[in-house]
């Protein structure tokens, strides 16, 4: 099997299992027309994570875990 189906198999088994991931995900890899408007009008960093977006997954995990450290009190230098 190549690597290309795997990955392939991998997303759809990944965005078939969404539901159960709670509110936090969102399983559409690419959207189209007024989703696409609708994700754009939120900002990057109240956006749910989806499959394969790497930069957007990235910038919302270290602007949750910079929020969480700052709610404990810690300073990050």
């Amino acid at each position: 099997m190549s690597l290309l189906r795997v990955i392939l198999l991998a997303a759809v088994a990944g965005a078939t299992a969404a539901p159960a991931a709670g509110a936090g995900f969102d399983p559409r890899v690419v959207t189209f027309g007024s989703e696409r408007d609708q994700i754009k009008s939120v900002p990057i960093e109240k956006r749910p994570n989806r499959p394969l977006h790497v930069y957007g997954n990235s910038v919302r995990r270290r602007h949750d875990r910079a929020m969480q450290s700052n709610s404990r009190g810690e300073i990050r230098r």
